[in-house]
This record gives C-alpha cells, sequence and structure tokens, in this order.
C-alpha cells in the first residue's frame, strides 16, 4: 500500500499535490473549539459527529429519581435521618442517582455560581485561553478536550479547579483562578471558593447517610474524606445546530468518589438504567447525587456507578456545576472489614486516588468499565 501510495503521489499534477498537501496540513492541525463560531454552524467537524450505535435519543423515558430530603438529618432528627440513609441505600443499590432537597446550601450562592460562568465563558477564546488544561492534568480550562482526542469529541467546554478541605488551603480556589486568569477575577474565585465548600460539607453529610446504609456507621467514610483533595468543573455547552449527531458529554461512570451536580433549567443529563437511556430533569431547587468508581471500590463492589451522559440542544446554552469528590491524596482505598467475608470477597486492589486520576488522564478514556480497566492495569504493573 505504501508504494501505491508513493506512485500516486508522482503522478499527479502540480494542483493536486498541492491540494493534497493542504489537506493533509489540516488533517495535522489541532482542532480548536471556538463556541462563538462552532455553535452557528451546520457542517460538524467530524471529529464531534458520534458512531450511530452512541448517537443521542432526544425523546427518552425520565428517569424517577428518589427526592432525598435533609432537612431532618441536618437538624439532628434520628428518625428522618435513618430513613434518609434507608433511601439512599436502596438508590444505591437500584442505580446510584438520587436527588436531595433542603440540603442546607445557600440559594443565592446557586445563583451567583450559575451566574458567573457567563463571566467567564462568554469572553473571546483567547481570554479563557490563559487557563488551558495541560496535556495530563485535570484542572484548567478546555475547550472539547480536543488535546486528549481526535475523534468522538464532546460538544462542551469545562474549567476545572482542585480544592482542598485542609486548613491550610482556604483559599486554593481564589488563588488558583486570580493567578490563572488575573486580579480581576477575584470575586469569581471567592464564589467559586465559597461554593465548594458548601459541597465538601455537604458531601461528608451524604458520606455519613452512605455509611449508615451499609452498616459501616456515620463516621466511617465522613473520616476518610475530612481532608478531601477534590475537583470542581463547570460545565458550558453552547448549542449545537445538529444535536442528533454528537453528545455534550459521552457515556461514562465518574471515576471519582461522589459528585453533586446542580443543573440549569436546561435538560441534558441522561443516565442508563435497565438497559435504556433516561433523563434527569432539572431540579433547581435540588442537587443530583451519585457515586463514582472510587467509592464503588471502597464498597466492595457492594454500591455500583451508573453509566451517563449529556445531550446538547439547537437553541439554549446549558450550564451545570458539578463537584467531584476525591479523598486525600495519601489515602488508601481499601473497603471497611465489615464489607469484605466469604461471601463478598474483595473486588478490586489497594489504590490511592492520584493513581486512578493518572490513569484517566494518561492512559484511558473513562467509560463505564474504567475501574475494570485500570484494575487490570494495576495488577499487570505490579506483577
Amino acid at each position: 500500500m505504501a508504494i501505491d501510495c508513493m506512485t500516486n503521489i508522482q503522478t499527479m499534477s502540480q494542483p493536486q499535490k498541492q491540494q493534497q498537501q493542504q489537506d493533509h496540513k489540516e488533517d495535522e492541525t489541532p482542532l480548536v473549539f471556538d463556541a462563538s463560531l462552532l455553535r452557528h454552524q451546520l457542517d460538524l467537524p467530524k471529529q464531534f459527529i458520534w458512531p450511530d450505535e452512541e448517537k443521542p435519543c432526544m425523546n427518552v423515558p425520565e428517569l424517577v429519581v428518589p427526592l432525598i430530603d435533609l432537612r431532618g438529618f441536618l437538624s439532628g432528627d434520628p428518625v428522618a435521618t435513618m430513613e434518609a440513609a434507608r433511601m439512599v441505600g436502596e438508590a444505591c443499590q437500584k442505580h446510584g442517582f438520587f436527588l436531595v432537597v433542603n440540603h442546607g446550601i445557600d440559594a443565592n450562592l446557586i445563583s451567583h455560581a450559575h451566574s458567573y460562568m457567563d463571566d467567564f465563558f462568554e469572553v473571546p477564546l483567547p481570554q479563557k485561553q490563559r487557563a488551558q488544561r495541560k496535556t495530563g492534568e485535570h484542572c484548567g480550562y478546555a475547550s472539547s478536550f480536543t488535546g486528549r482526542f481526535s475523534s468522538k469529541l464532546p460538544w462542551k467546554e469545562t474549567l476545572s479547579f482542585q480544592y482542598s478541605a485542609e486548613e491550610k488551603s482556604s483559599t486554593i480556589v481564589k488563588d488558583y483562578l486570580c493567578n490563572t486568569l488575573g486580579q480581576e477575577f477575584e470575586q469569581f474565585g471567592r464564589v467559586y471558593q465559597d461554593y465548594c465548600e458548601g459541597m465538601s460539607n455537604l458531601s461528608l453529610g451524604i458520606m455519613e447517610l452512605l455509611g449508615m446504609s451499609l452498616g459501616v456507621g456515620k463516621a466511617c467514610f465522613r473520616e476518610f474524606f475530612e481532608e478531601n483533595n477534590s475537583i470542581m468543573r463547570l460545565n458550558y455547552y453552547p448549542p449545537c445546530q445538529k444535536p442528533d449527531l454528537t453528545l455534550g458529554t459521552g457515556p461514562h461512570c465518574d471515576p471519582t468518589s461522589l459528585t453533586i451536580l446542580h443543573q440549569d433549567q436546561v435538560g441534558g443529563l441522561q443516565v442508563f438504567v435497565e438497559n435504556e437511556w433516561h433523563s434527569i430533569s432539572p431540579n433547581f431547587n435540588a442537587f443530583v447525587v451519585n457515586i463514582g468508581d472510587t467509592f464503588m471500590a471502597l464498597s466492595n463492589g457492594r454500591y455500583k456507578s451508573c453509566l451517563h451522559r449529556a445531550v446538547v440542544n439547537s437553541k439554549t446554552t446549558r450550564k451545570s456545576l458539578a463537584f467531584f469528590l476525591c479523598p486525600k491524596s495519601d489515602k488508601v482505598v481499601s473497603p471497611p472489614s465489615e464489607l469484605v467475608d466469604d461471601l463478598t470477597p474483595r473486588m478490586y486492589p489497594d489504590f490511592t486516588w492520584p493513581m486512578l486520576l493518572e490513569f484517566t488522564q494518561k492512559h484511558y478514556r473513562a467509560d463505564m468499565k474504567t475501574l475494570e480497566a485500570f484494575t487490570n492495569w494495576l495488577q499487570h504493573k505490579r506483577t
């Protein structure tokens, strides 16, 4: 085949040669996702067109997700706490998704967190690229992950940054955003610092309920995540003129421990349950919560992370705020002894969160089999 190609080039006319060289250059040129241009484009670049078997279904049934009221739990009511833990456990055994209301997070803070996203994503691309995410890293601005993948690109922009619950890191979010984007983003940084602190506290409360539901007590998982090193991500899905050809986020399970998501009023989140896709309708008063692969390992496979994706539309930008709870980097992910016995032996080897994060950033594109692939990779490395 190589010889045939060489022969064909030699017999081409000069204009044909020039055209082929131009096409080759275009193929090598890195794709830039500029939402201000692409949102109006009728012909999608081929990298954004997903295979037929993975293309989105726009009209899918709604998933009936339990609405868990946290008011009684947060006020210390033992009966309400037991009921909340029971509902959390039931949801995690069924599909791993539930909604929490009366969660104690200030509604104004949530509104500000949504509105401040426009201050970043609506500026010209060169300004956003001041925070450009580097290959192999998980923090910074990413436009459709065009640097990491060459096909099945998601139709979105993200800004991700690290949060730490350690006392010495009380301004880590604000400092990162100011240092990366400039001092004019100080208030922007304060809003997301406060939002992350709220999410961290809410996560620790949910970890108490998860511990109770698994029979290991309130303190077990709360203590494990007390000094968490987590990730905050702002997701911005611009309109797409051919939403039936692409996806905002491809099908995947979160490799992290727990995700707390707040959607705006524009729907788009879909969950794969009982062999079909379902939508989770937006509820501004609620947070969508789902467990991820790291907690699946921590629960020794008792609770499973759930496959989900995001679809886009042709008219309206969709925004979501995702807080990914992750353990402190030196914590070893190993299930409590109460969850390991003759009937349920160890399912996954011990690991630390940075090991799994590195695997998803450098070796593997997160999907529904991330933990399985990571386990195999880890065992291969160790032998």
